[in-house]
């Protein structure tokens, strides 16, 4: 049995953890980013299907790229921070299930007729859940992100996964060492009641 987190550990995580607007200067490692993924990739998807497929724009010419693709507010952010990154998603996952989920026949699951958007949805559900471990990963490992919408999906797709038309992009996030003067007041957090029905 494992034993709960520490107040300072669920602090880092949760609590006290924000989403950043800017960023100090400190640059991010090659090996952070590979930290990243080592930790995200164990967080549970259906039938371990691992459908993200991340963009890592560490260089200026790829983060003027990504930030081309963006509203005006959210283009700065992209282009000031150390790492820029985009959340992808793989259309085609099934395709890798033999490999990923070899007890059984997982992959045909999700072919034939009648079954586009249930992969369509799959891919979004599981990417989204990675996209969240992403964020969780990046806190654990003492980063900081900031998560964003507000963006051209087909621009970014162009842009990025033009040589794998089965790869969409889901959402995108800066990263780094977070500027705390960058981050607004924090919004509200119902307690359980509010959005909590126990049956």
């Amino acid at each position: 049995m494992t034993a709960p987190l520490d107040d300072g550990a669920l602090d880092q995580l949760f609590r006290t953890a924000r989403t950043y607007n800017g960023y100090t200067d400190k640059p991010v490692a090659t090996e952070q980013l590979n930290g990243i993924w080592d930790l995200m990739k164990m967080g549970p998807t259906s039938a371990n299907m691992l459908p993200a497929r991340l963009v890592w724009c560490v260089s200026d010419e790829a983060k003027q790229k990504l930030a081309g693709c963006a509203m005006d507010s959210n283009a700065s952010k992209i282009i000031a921070a150390p790492v820029s990154v985009v959340i992808g998603m793989d259309m085609e996952f099934y395709e890798l299930l033999p490999e990923l989920f070899p007890h059984t026949d997982a992959r045909s699951w999700f072919t034939g007729e009648g079954k586009e958007q249930f992969r369509r949805d799959s891919a979004l559900r599981n990417s989204s859940l990675q996209g969240a471990y992403f964020i969780l990963a990046a806190r654990a490992l003492g980063l900081d992100t900031g998560p964003m919408s507000g963006f051209n999906n087909d621009a970014v797709d162009a842009a990025f996964f033009a040589d794998q038309p089965n790869v969409k992009s889901n959402f995108i996030s800066t990263l780094g060492y977070g500027d705390r003067s960058t981050v607004y007041e924090r919004g509200p957090r119902p307690g359980f009641d509010r959005f909590n029905t126990i049956v």
